[in-house]
C-alpha cells in the first residue's frame, strides 16, 4: 500500500523520516519473487518485488549465482505481461543483474521483437538493454537496426540508440565507428537530446584524430547547433581546439575566439556561463579577452537563481587567482553577496573580495567577516583564513587589523583542522613581516595557555623557541612556556622543556633562570621530560651568564640534515653487521633518494619462512660503496660523495645492453659501466669499455677492471677510474666502446667453443656535468637554515634564460641544471602565474651546504628572467653555483 501523504509543517523536528526499504531481508525479498511465476500475473506487485530487488542491489547486496540465476529466469516469464509500467522494470533488472553469455540468449529474442515495436517506448528501453548485456558477436546481428534507430523520427529512440553508442564505443570501437554517417545525420536533429548525444558519440569516435576534431569544431560553429546542451558540448571541444592550437594570444588572434565571445549572447543561461568560463580558462589569456566574460559573469550575481550566483562568484573566484585587476569591477556586486543565504556564495564572495580587494577596504571587509564567520562550517572558516592571510602578505602595513582578527577568531570555537589553519597563518605572517613578530607571538603564548591540542601546543612551543630569542625582550615568555611545564601532558612539558633550553642557549641573561627550572624538571613523572632536562644542563655549561659555545648551539638545536630514511637504512645495518669501531653519523649517506616502485611494492610481503625476519633494507649508495671499496684499485680513493642514477648507453632489446654509473670522490671518478649479454649463443670474454676523454681535458685515466666472463642474461660490472683536480667540478663528455672477446656457444650443451674472435660495440656517449658534483640534501625550514648562514657568503645576480614556453619550463630546467633538492614544494608553479620563488638546497662536493633562492619573472613574449641569490659555507662554492647557471 502506498504511504498517505504527510502534510507538511514548519516545524517537523519530532517527525521520522520512514523509509519503504526499512528491514528488507533478501532472502524474503527472494521468497515474494515466487509471485512472477503466477499464471495470473499482478503487475503492480511484480513491480514492488522488483523495485526491492533493485535496491539490494544497489546497496551492494550480493546474490550467489543460483539466486541470480533463478530471479533472471523468473524475470523473463514477465515478458508475457503487457503492462508498459512492468515492462520498463523488467528492463530495469535486466540490465543490473548482468546475465552471463549463456543467460544472455535467452532474453535476446524478446528484446529484438521490442526493439521492433509500434511502442516506442520498448523500442527505446529494448535498444539500451541489448547494447548492455550483448557481446560484439550478437551486436553485428543487430547493427542494422541500431543504425536505423540513431536517425529515427522519435527522438526517445534515436537519444536511446546514441546513448547505447557511446557506451559500446569502450568495449567494440570498430563497430561503432561505421555508424559515422548516421550520427552526423543526427548532428543536424531538430531534438534537442538528440543533438546532444549524436555530437557527443561524433566526438567520441573522431577524439584520437586531431585534425577531424579541428573540422568538426569549424563546421559546427557556423551556427548549425540549436540544442542548449550540444551548444555547452561545443564550446568545450572549441576550447580543446584551441589549448592544443598553442597559438601565443599576444602576436596573433586566438582561433574560435569570436564564436567563444558571440556564445556570450545566447538566450540560453548554460550556453553563456559555459562560454564565459571556457574564456576565462584560456591559456595566457589576457584582460582584453576576459572582459566580456566578467561583464556577463557581474550580471549573473544578481540573478535570482542561486545556482547563477553560486558558478559566478566561483568563476570569478577562479580568475582572481591570476587576473585580479579585471575582477575589481565586480567587488561591489560581491559585497551584497556577504549576506547571501547560501552559506557557499557567501563564501567565495568573501575571498574573491579578499583576492581583488585594495588596501583601503581592508578594514571595511573585516567588519563584515567578523559578524559572518560565526554563522558557516569549519570548512568554509579555514578557506577565509587562506585567504586572510594571502591579503596580509599582498598588505603588509595592514597587518595590526589582520592579525587581531586571527588571533580572535583563535579564542573561539572550532575543530582542530580550523585552529591549525589559523596557527600556520598566523606563523607565515610573522615569518615574512617582522613588524608583526612581537604581536604575533603573543598571540600564540596566550592560545596555548588554553590549547586542547597537542600537536598545536608542540608546534607553537617549537616556533617559539626559533623566534622568541631574538626579540627585544625575550623573558616575557618564559612564563608561558613554564606553564606548559606545570599544566600540560608529558608531550607538551617535553616540548616546553626544549623551548627553555633554546631560551638558555640563545639568551645569555636569561640562561641562570632557566637552569633553576630546569631542575625543578628533573623530578617530573615522564622520563622524556627528565631525560631532556638533564641534556640540556650536562651540555649547556654551569648556568652562569656566559655565552653558549656554538658547537653546542649545533648540536641541541642544528638542523637536522640527514634523511631519516637514510639513517634508519644506515644503523640497521650496523646492528646486522657489528663492527669494533663505534657508530659514525657521517657514513649516513645524506642524499634523498626515491624509492624503487618494486621496493614500494614489496615492502607489504610478509616473511616466507615461519618467524624468518626480513632482510634489512640497503639504500644504493651503501651498495654501491661496498662495491667500489672492495676493488683494491680504488680503496685508496677516499669517501664516496655520490653516485648517479644509471645512464642508459645503448637502447632496448638490443644485443647487449649497457649502462653506466658515475661514482664522485674528491679528487677522482670511478664510471661502473653495467653490462648484459642478451644473446643465448654466445659468451663474452675479457669485456672491457675503452673510453675517449679527448672532450674531458681535467680528467686522466688512471685505471680499469675489467669483467673476465660474461655468459648469457647474467649483469656484470666492468670499471674505468680517472683522477680530475680535487674538489672542483670537471666537467666533460666521454664516448664509449665495449670490446670483448666473443666465443659461440652450444646452447644444448650450454658449452662455449674454446676459440674466440675479438669484437667491439660502440655505445652512446655520456656527460659528467655540474650537477654530479651536488647531493640532494633537504632542510626542514629554509628561511631558518638560510638567516643561519653568513651573510657575507651571499652572492646575487639576475640572469636572462631567454623565450621559455612557461615558467614550469623555466624552473625544471634551472633545477635540473643544478641537480639539487627544491625545499617546501617551491618547485610546483601555479598555472598562468607571471613570477616565481623556487628554494634549492644541496650540498657541494667537500661536504659543503649550499642553499639557492630563485626568484623568476616571465613577460608577455615569454622572456624568462631570473635572480639568483647564493649562500653556502664556503665563499667560493657560492662563486661556483654562479658560474655553473651561466655556463649552462
Amino acid at each position: 500500500m502506498a504511504q498517505p501523504l504527510v502534510k507538511k509543517d514548519d516545524d517537523r523536528d519530532e517527525e521520522v523520516d520512514y523509509s519503504p526499504f526499512m528491514g528488507i531481508e533478501k532472502g524474503a525479498v527472494l521468497q515474494e519473487a515466487r509471485v512472477f511465476n503466477d499464471p495470473q500475473l499482478d503487475a503492480r506487485k511484480c513491480s514492488q518485488v522488483i523495485t526491492k530487488l533493485l535496491y539490494l542491489l544497489n546497496q551492494g547486496e550480493t546474490f550467489t549465482k543460483f539466486e541470480a540465476t533463478d530471479v533472471f529466469f523468473a524475470v523473463t516469464k514477465l515478458f508475457q505481461s503487457k503492462d508498459i509500467g512492468l515492462r520498463r522494470m523488467v528492463y530495469l533488472m535486466i540490465k543490473e543483474i548482468s546475465p552471463s553469455a549463456d543467460e544472455v540468449i535467452i532474453v535476446t529474442s524478446s528484446l529484438m521483437k521490442d526493439m521492433n515495436s509500434r511502442t516506442d517506448m520498448y523500442r527505446a528501453n529494448a535498444i539500451r538493454v541489448l547494447c548492455r548485456i550483448i557481446d560484439g558477436t550478437l551486436l553485428t546481428q543487430i547493427e542494422r537496426y541500431l543504425k536505423q534507430a540513431i536517425v529515427d523520427k522519435n527522438p526517445v529512440v534515436a537519444s536511446a540508440a546514441l546513448v547505447s553508442g557511446i557506451h559500446l564505443l569502450q568495449t567494440t570501437p570498430e563497430i561503432v565507428k561505421r555508424w559515422s554517417n548516421e550520427v552526423q545525420e543526427a548532428v543536424q536533429s531538430r531534438a534537442a537530446l538528440v543533438q546532444f548525444h549524436a555530437l557527443a558519440l561524433l566526438h567520441q569516435i573522431r577524439q584520437n584524430d586531431r585534425l577531424a576534431v579541428s573540422k568538426l569544431v569549424t563546421s559546427l560553429t557556423k551556427g548549425t547547433v540549436r540544442s542548449p546542451l550540444a551548444q555547452c558540448l561545443l564550446i568545450r571541444y572549441t576550447s580543446q581546439v584551441i589549448r592544443e592550437s598553442g597559438v601565443n594570444s599576444q602576436t596573433v588572434d586566438r582561433p574560435f575566439y569570436d564564436y567563444l565571445e558571440g556564445c556570450l549572447r545566447h538566450k540560453a543561461e548554460m550556453v553563456i556561463f559555459e562560454a564565459a568560463k571556457a574564456i576565462t580558462e584560456l591559456s595566457n589569456v589576457t584582460t582584453r579577452e576576459l572582459t566580456p566574460a566578467i561583464t556577463v559573469l557581474q550580471l549573473f550575481l544578481s540573478s535570482s537563481k542561486p545556482v547563477l550566483r553560486f558558478a559566478a562568484v566561483r568563476t570569478l573566484n577562479k580568475v582572481a587567482m591570476t587576473h585580479p585587476m579585471p575582477v575589481t569591477s565586480c567587488n561591489v556586486d560581491m559585497e551584497s553577496l556577504i549576506s547571501d543565504q547560501n552559506r557557499s556564495i557567501a563564501t567565495l564572495a568573501i575571498t574573491t573580495l579578499l583576492k581583488t580587494g585594495n588596501e583601503s577596504s581592508v578594514d571595511r571587509l573585516m567588519k563584515q567577516i567578523t559578524n559572518f564567520m560565526s554563522d558557516i562550517a569549519d570548512e568554509f572558516k579555514i578557506v577565509v583564513v587562506e585567504a586572510i592571510r594571502s591579503l596580509c602578505l599582498k598588505f603588509p602595513l595592514k597587518y595590526r587589523s589582520l592579525m587581531n582578527f586571527l588571533s580572535n577568531i583563535l579564542r573561539e570555537e572550532g575543530g582542530f583542522d580550523y585552529k591549525k589553519a589559523i596557527v600556520d597563518s598566523i606563523v607565515i605572517l610573522i615569518r615574512d613581516i617582522p613588524d608583526a613578530k612581537e604581536s604575533g607571538l603573543l598571540h600564540l603564548c596566550e592560545f596555548i595557555e588554553d590549547c586542547e591540542f597537542t600537536y598545536l601546543s608542540t608546534q607553537i612551543l617549537h616556533f617559539l623557541g626559533n623566534e622568541g630569542p631574538k626579540t627585544s625582550d625575550p623573558s616575557k615568555y618564559i612564563r608561558y612556556i613554564y606553564n606548559r611545564v606545570i599544566l600540560e601532558n608529558a608531550t607538551v612539558r617535553a616540548s616546553a622543556v626544549s623551548t627553555l633550553a633554546k631560551f638558555g642557549a640563545m639568551v645569555d641573561t636569561l640562561k641562570p633562570r632557566v637552569f633553576i627550572l630546569l631542575r625543578r624538571c628533573l623530578f617530573d613523572n615522564d622520563d622524556e621530560v627528565r631525560d631532556r632536562a638533564t641534556l640540556y644542563l650536562n651540555t649547556l655549561g654551569d648556568g652562569s651568564v656566559t655565552e653558549t659555545h656554538k658547537d653546542v648551539k649545533d648540536f641541541l638545536f642544528g638542523s637536522f640534515d640527514i634523511p631519516l630514511t637514510n639513517l634508519e637504512i644506515t644503523l640497521k645495518n650496523y646492528l646486522q653487521n657489528p663492527a669494533e669501531t663505534p657508530f659514525d653519523i657521517t657514513s649516513v649517506p645524506r642524499e634523498v633518494k626515491s624509492q624503487p616502485l618494486a621496493e614500494k611494492k614489496a615492502t607489504g610481503k610478509k616473511p616466507t619462512g615461519l618467524g624468518a625476519p626480513p632482510p634489512a633494507p640497503t639504500s644504493a649508495a651503501d651498495a654501491y660503496e661496498r662495491i667500489l671499496t672492495s676493488i683494491p684499485e680504488f680503496a685508496s680513493f677516499g669517501k664516496l660523495f655520490k653516485s648517479s642514477a644509471p645512464v642508459e648507453l645503448t637502447e632496448a632489446e638490443t644485443e647487449y645492453a649497457v649502462n653506466v654509473v658515475k661514482h664522485i670522490f674528491d679528487s677522482h671518478v670511478v664510471f661502473q659501466y653495467n653490462c648484459t649479454n642478451t644473446i643465448a649463443e654466445q659468451l663474452l670474454e675479457n669485456v672491457t669499455v675503452v673510453v675517449d676523454a679527448s672532450e674531458a681535458e681535467e680528467f686522466s685515466e688512471v685505471g680499469t677492471k675489467p669483467i673476465k666472463s660474461l655468459p648469457y642474461d647474467t649483469p656484470a660490472q666492468t670499471f674505468v677510474a680517472y683522477e680530475k683536480p680535487e674538489g672542483i667540478p670537471a666537467i666533460g663528455k666521454f664516448s664509449n666502446t665495449l670490446r670483448f672477446t666473443v666465443k659461440e656457444v652450444d646452447t644444448s650443451t650450454g658449452e662455449a667453443e674454446d676459440d674466440g674472435v675479438e669484437d667491439e660495440y660502440q655505445l652512446e656517449d655520456f656527460e659528467v656535468v655540474a650537477a654530479d658534483y651536488i647531493l640532494k640534501v633537504g632542510v626542514s625550514n629554509f628561511k631558518n637554515a638560510w638567516e643561519s648562514m653568513d651573510p657575507e657568503s651571499e652572492r646575487v645576480d639576475e640572469y636572462g634564460l631567454g623565450a621559455r614556453e612557461s615558467l614550469t619550463e623555466a624552473v625544471n630546467a634551472v633545477i635540473s641544471l643544478l641537480g639539487m633538492q627544491p625545499c617546501e614544494g617551491t618547485e610546483v608553479v601555479t598555472s598562468n602565474s607571471r613570477s616565481h620563488t623556487c628554494l634549492l638546497s644541496g650540498v657541494y662536493i667537500g661536504n659543503v651546504k649550499v642553499l639557492v633562492r630563485l626568484s623568476f619573472g616571465i613577460d608577455g613574449s615569454k622572456d624568462v628572467a631570473m635572480k639568483l641569490a647564493v649562500r653556502s659555507d664556503d665563499v667560493n662554492v657560492s662563486d661556483v653555483i654562479h658560474e655553473i647557471v651561466a655556463s649552462g
